[in-house]
Formats: structure tokens, C-alpha cells, sequence
């Protein structure tokens, strides 16, 4: 099955990152870790006042941190993203519209 997350934060900045089919490259927990320390590396802001953070708000935030330079001028980073919200989220195919603040399946 394919796999693939795709960021976009406006018309023109738009990155596609597929990846390898088959066995996910990150289990599960290692994902979620992965998003944690990057949220916290990177001063990402939770969304919602209660300070709690959902998986799916630590991508969306974290993508509208780093913004689009990081995706495009560091693509071994993009691609541990792309891995870590596939396993993280449990789905093959995600979409992070950053402009718009939603994530799509």
C-alpha cells in the first residue's frame, strides 16, 4: 500500500513525501517520540489552552514551526516527518494543510 504525507501551506508550497511501501520505518512509540522531542526542540506552542496535545496537533503545529523551509532545504528531516506522522497517526496516507490548520486521512 502506498504511503505518503503531504504538507502544504499555501497554493505554492506544497511538498508530496512519499514513502517506501511495505513495514512502517518507525514503530509506533519510536514515532511518537520522535514528534515529542522535535515539538519541544523546536518551541512548538500547543494548541489549545489547556495545554493538552493530541498527536495529530503536535504535526500540524510542528509542520507551521519549521515552516516550509526546513522541508525543502533539509530532506532527510522532511522524510523523518513524513515517517514518524505515518506511524504516529496509524495511517498510510496523511495531509497537513497548515495554511488551513487541518489534517486529513
Amino acid at each position: 500500500m502506498r504511503s505518503e504525507v503531504i504538507v502544504s501551506f499555501n497554493a505554492q508550497q506544497r511538498h508530496a513525501l512519499p514513502l517506501p511501501t511495505g513495514e512502517p520505518s518507525m514503530a509506533a512509540d519510536v514515532a511518537r517520540r520522535w514528534l515529542d522531542d522535535q515539538f519541544v526542540a523546536n518551541d512548538c506552542e500547543p494548541l489549545r489552552a489547556s495545554g493538552k496535545v493530541l498527536i495529530a496537533d503536535k504535526v500540524l503545529v510542528l509542520a507551521g514551526t519549521v515552516g516550509d523551509a526546513r522541508f525543502t532545504n533539509d530532506p532527510a528531516w522532511a522524510l523523518d516527518f513524513a515517517q514518524a506522522t505515518v506511524a504516529a497517526l496509524g495511517r498510510p496516507v496523511v495531509r497537513v494543510d497548515v495554511e488551513s490548520g487541518a489534517i486529513s486521512y
